[in-house]
């Protein structure tokens, strides 16, 4: 389970960004984090990815922290553009992980078809290419980890509807093969679709949604 306790994160401790926030994500859920712009989403969840240091509490990863867990947790960042090298082709992206962790290259095409990418896309460069095909790169850059949790911080925002819809069915896919998923969106309605529990972040502190939408 991904949990967070107690969690508060800040560069000032008179300032925190998150405060005092309690998370758990199992495996096979799906949680959706929602809140306005500024609120401490994206804080919550880099810390839940082990990017930035708890001022005070804890992340654990299946009883680890999240050093120790590394590898485990794939992130998909809100701007494609900053979380990509621009000199790298589609193919080099969606293979970071395995080239970083010397392991064996993935099945590219197949994971680019995933996510509704073209094989004739992979030789492709980023500025050749739209916010949401490079979005789904990125997806399907955390999708070729294997990783037991998902954090994803606005991924359908730069997908048109049909796209989202896709990209939804294949998160719920992958929750139902026992990996813990994060969404964070400002789409309340796609959250009640897709999400076991629901909870908005408001000032850094997060607050559970009365109702279940599943």
């Amino acid at each position: 389970m991904l949990v967070a306790e107690a969690l508060t994160v800040g560069h000032r401790p008179d300032r925190p960004i998150v405060r005092d926030v309690d998370l758990r994500v199992a495996p096979g859920e799906i949680i959706g984090v929602t809140g306005e712009s500024g609120s401490g989403k994206t804080t919550l969840a880099r810390t839940l990815a082990g990017l930035l240091t708890p001022t005070a509490g804890r992340v654990t990863v299946d009883g680890k922290s999240p050093r120790q867990a590394r590898g485990e947790i794939a992130m998909v960042f809100q701007s494609p553009r900053t979380a990509t090298n621009p000199q790298f082709t589609l193919a080099q992206i969606i293979a970071e992980p395995a080239r970083i962790r010397r392991t064996p290259t993935p099945d590219l095409t197949a994971l680019a078809g995933t996510v509704g990418l073209t094989p004739d896309l992979l030789t492709r460069r980023p500025h050749a290419l739209s916010d949401g095909q490079l979005q789904r790169a990125c997806l399907a850059r955390a999708l070729a980890q294997n990783p037991r949790y998902l954090i994803l911080d606005e991924p359908t925002a730069m997908l048109d509807a049909a796209t989202t819809a896709t990209i939804i069915h294949l998160v719920a896919s992958r929750a139902a093969q026992h990996t813990g998923v994060l969404l964070i969106s400002h789409d309340t309605p796609l959250l009640e679709v897709a999400c076991t529990r629901i909870a908005t972040v408001h000032a850094g502190t997060l607050t559970p949604h009365e109702v279940s939408p599943r």
